[in-house]
């Protein structure tokens, strides 16, 4: 297609769409650098993820495990997070996994400071800024300002009773770059 023919239809299409021209200039302003660590060697970590999925095997009366997906440790501080992907507008967290949180949050914050997110984010591309995520802080768990609802109030008798269902109404939305500063502050604290 000759030069003049694509900027002819480039030109058409921004004036017939012009708002999405801006969005896609505000997405690429937004977006982050780099990301500060990577995964060298993808096929190792999947490895090493599979190994330890082969500890616990059908048969043993053990059941599988749960797993801590973000510990950030600054000059004895503790930055948690946890993430749980919406299905209808709620997470589900284990009650072993949220009663593990509450005693780990309690003996962090008993000998130094811990900060414990649980972030609800829906498919989600944190290299843009803009990207949307909802969290709640473990105290505000403990203080009762997060319900603590084992059955689905919008289904009746989903099963779910050894689950916290947490709906994305009581979680605080913020950005990505709003997280992002919201855990700088929190390694500016600890120093």
């Amino acid at each position: 297609m000759p030069d003049e023919t694509r900027d002819l239809i480039d030109t058409l299409y921004e004036k017939e769409n012009p708002n999405q021209t801006q969005q896609i200039a505000k997405q690429i302003n937004h977006k982050s650098p780099k990301a500060k660590y990577h995964i060298f060697d993808e096929s190792e970590f999947a490895r090493g993820r599979e190994v330890l999925g082969d500890l616990i095997i059908h048969g043993m009366t053990a059941s599988g495990g749960t797993d801590i997906d973000w510990l950030i440790e600054h000059r004895g501080g503790f930055i948690i997070l946890e993430f749980k992907g919406f299905h209808n507008d709620k997470i589900n967290i284990a009650k072993g996994q949220m009663i593990a949180y509450e005693k780990l949050h309690e003996k962090l914050n008993m000998a130094t400071k811990c900060y414990l997110y649980i972030v609800g984010c829906d498919d989600i591309n944190f290299s843009n800024l803009d990207s949307t995520v909802w969290i709640f802080e473990m105290n505000q768990w403990k203080s009762g300002a997060i319900p603590k609802n084992t059955t689905d109030i919008y289904e009746k008798n989903t099963g779910k009773q050894n689950k916290f269902i947490v709906y994305r109404e009581y979680m605080s939305e913020i950005s990505v770059k709003k997280l992002r500063d919201l855990v700088d502050s929190h390694w500016e604290e600890f120093e």
